[in-house]
């Protein structure tokens, strides 16, 4: 066979695998498809009419490189026949037999069509170095993918390296040994009151690699969403790490409408041990534990609470810091509770435009209306409770008929079929 000569390939291959941090293997895959793009490019230069030559024609060649000869050669699979009609494709029976006589029609041979040293054209080297080019930023794509896939979801350590638009990107690591890869931070999952300056050093959450083709870094991360502030807390308290404390609920407001307000969490904690307090776990001794969460989210403010099975109980603990005279779970169908409170704890209760009452809703997954203890009227607040109440045994009653007035037409039509079918 012969081969086309590419004098110093071996450095070539280590030194790209180098610097792209990319193994041997995958740097000579994307070679071996450059090069046969390269010569579809030569072939195609030599004749004028190319309307034969569609996206599958060369699918029966590839490129066969040869490190330790430095050089590479082109292969043809080819099927033997009477007649030939396509040289590219096909093989006459008699030039076979010269060579191997048990040859049979419609056996395939491999064959040698290395180009001329010469013939290897200056246009079709360039469409190689391009398609090199492309082929290796896909490679770094997939190896990226693959490393990352299984890691959504977790926590990671983050340098902010530059700002593209509204973003930050980030350089992040799978673990130690690896070589660090970008990461793209949105608007709209950075803090407030980071300060994402050259080099500066985050905790990010992983949030998703992407799929596909795209430009730029294949990884979303986020400082906003919940997962961070749960990865801190189980990272500070080795209760939570050794499944004695558990965290049941989280909602966090990590960027809130009026930016005024601030970043805000409620975290929702139990234990099934008797002696153990789980709001005290994650406190910690003077607050040496949150303190530690507080410091890395750069001052948010984080109530943990405790969860409870009881409703109400549950629901006046979501409020902290306020006080809760009373609970009344109003309509439990649809989850509304009125909390009734002392006259100065209302705005408390509620929150600078609403953020306490918001996410205490979020945490319980119950609408929650604060409601002032000294002037709330129980006898009219129950009468609109049951003519809810009687309004929605209505609307079920009413769904319930049509439902059974459809299934008796459906059971109608099926004996009238049955019958003409007899």
């Amino acid at each position: 066979m012969s081969t086309y000569r590419l004098p110093g390939l071996r450095e070539m291959l280590n030194q790209i695998s180098r610097e792209r941090n990319l193994p041997k293997a995958s740097v000579q895959e994307a070679l071996e498809e450059a090069l046969l793009k390269g010569y579809e490019r030569f072939r195609r230069s030599q004749r004028l009419d190319q309307s034969h030559f569609d996206e599958e024609y060369f699918s029966n060649f590839l490129v066969e490189l040869d490190p330790d000869d430095e050089g590479f050669r082109v292969l043809s699979t080819k099927t033997i026949v009477e007649k030939v009609d396509n040289p590219d494709h096909q093989i006459a029976l008699t030039d076979v037999l010269e060579v191997v006589e048990d040859a049979e029609l419609g056996d395939n041979v491999v064959l040698d069509v290395t180009p001329d040293q010469q013939e290897f054209g200056r246009m079709a080297a360039i469409q190689t170095k391009q398609v090199l080019s492309q082929k290796l930023r896909d490679q770094q794509r997939r190896l990226v993918q693959e490393e990352f896939q299984d890691l959504e979801g977790t926590v990671l350590l983050a340098r902010a390296l530059r700002f593209e638009r509204r973003s930050v990107i980030m350089a992040v690591r799978s673990d130690a040994l690896q070589p660090e890869v970008e990461a793209e931070l949105p608007k709209r999952e950075q803090l407030p009151n980071d300060n994402y300056r050259a080099n500066a050093t985050f905790k990010v959450y992983l949030k998703r690699v992407k799929d596909g083709p795209q430009r730029g870094p294949q990884m979303e991360v986020s400082r906003a969403d919940a997962g961070l502030v749960v990865y801190l807390f189980a990272n500070e308290v080795p209760e939570i790490e050794d499944e004695i404390v558990r965290i049941v609920a989280i909602a966090r407001e990590a960027n809130p409408p009026n930016p005024k307000i601030g970043p805000r969490t409620k975290i929702a904690v139990d234990t099934l041990e008797r002696d153990v307090d789980p709001v005290g776990a994650c406190i910690g001794a003077r607050g040496a534990r949150i303190q530690a969460v507080v410091n890395e989210l750069r001052g948010e403010k984080i109530d943990v609470i405790r969860w409870s099975p009881d409703p109400g109980t549950y629901i006046a603990n979501s409020l902290s810091p306020a006080k809760v005279e009373e609970v009344r779970l109003i309509n439990p169908t649809q989850r509304i509770a009125h909390v009734l409170v002392a006259p100065d704890v209302i705005s408390l209760a509620i929150g600078r435009e609403g953020q306490n009452v918001r996410l205490a809703t979020r945490l319980t997954g119950w609408k929650i209306e604060v409601r002032d203890a000294t002037t709330y009227d129980y006898e009219s607040e129950d009468r609109k409770a049951e003519s809810a109440w009687e309004s929605e045994e209505r609307e079920e009653a009413l769904d319930l008929d049509a439902a059974v007035e459809v299934n008796s037409e459906a059971a109608t039509d099926l004996l009238l079929r049955e019958e003409a079918d007899e």
